[in-house]
């Protein structure tokens, strides 16, 4: 979900082929995943971000439900992204916020983060010692969610392979320098285009070659826009599961950039009127 992805599909367009020809032979991996898991998610979104997590051992569920701003910066100033949540639910945890700026990733910047907190009407700076902490408690971390670079990884293309009648592109991406994984395996749907191929399944394997978890995504299309629908991730050691639905999707609403603010933590999605060129749903 980058902007950038119409000049990696412009480099990659060259290799993708379609029916019966043989794709094995020309597909790359790098081109698959600049083509296929580098999709435009427009300017700006507003949506409702529900976050299901199913404990296997204690058989107990919980769920969380936060109406979520995001803008994207293509690196002005170093800013890949900015992300607001506010919490909806459960009811004792309405009015707390999160706000999280994040780099690209030639900057070399940890993200920033702050949430505030309505009981004690403070709002606090949050450090992320580590990439692989778990983001909202889930079995993703900020890295899975986070950008990666084309380069950081070395991509082979390993074969096709076919589904209950759907054709998979997979891709063995292994890091070139410092990961919480050995290696990630992305299944991307192959379609007649690269407008259509998507990533819909990563494989996540442990330095030991041991797999660690498995996620599956769905998408939607918001006025052009490629926007997660359903993602669910199973932990294949601990049997733990985590589901991210996405609704309510706005798309390109004109966010300005103060509405990313500490106002806007303490106060509420409400300041957002006046901050958008038009209003949504």
């Amino acid at each position: 979900m980058f902007s950038r992805a119409t000049v990696f599909m412009l480099l990659a367009a060259p290799y993708f082929v379609s029916g019966s020809q043989a794709a094995d032979e020309v597909l790359t991996g790098a081109g698959i995943v600049a083509s296929c898991g580098i999709k435009s998610a427009g300017e700006d979104q507003r949506s409702r971000l529900t976050v299901i997590l199913q404990n296997s051992l204690q058989g107990t569920e919980k769920r969380s439900v936060y109406r979520r701003y995001w803008k994207a910066y293509a690196g002005l100033g170093d800013v890949f992204d900015k992300m607001l949540l506010f919490t909806e639910y459960p009811p004792d945890a309405v009015g707390s916020a999160f706000m999280r700026v994040a780099y690209v990733a030639g900057a070399e910047k940890t993200a920033d983060q702050w949430i505030y907190l309505p009981l004690l009407k403070k709002i606090r700076r949050v450090t992320i010692r580590d990439p692989g902490d778990s983001f909202l408690n889930s079995e993703l971390t900020y890295a899975d969610v986070g950008q990666r670079a084309l380069s950081e990884d070395s991509h082979q293309f390993l074969g096709v392979k076919s589904v209950q009648g759907m054709e998979f592109l997979q891709v063995e991406s292994v890091p070139v320098g410092p990961s919480n994984y050995g290696k990630r395996i992305q299944w991307y749907l192959k379609g007649e285009s690269w407008d259509v191929c998507v990533s819909a399944r990563i494989d996540y394997f442990a330095k030991d070659g041991v797999l660690s978890k498995v996620q599956f995504n769905k998408w939607q299309q918001v006025n052009g826009a490629w926007v997660w629908d359903r993602v669910l991730v199973r932990n294949m050691i601990s049997g733990n599961v985590s589901i991210f639905v996405i609704g309510d999707v706005d798309v390109d609403i004109g966010l300005k950039d103060e509405f990313f603010s500490a106002r806007t933590l303490r106060v509420g999605p409400r300041v957002l009127e006046g901050l958008v060129k038009k209003d949504g749903k």
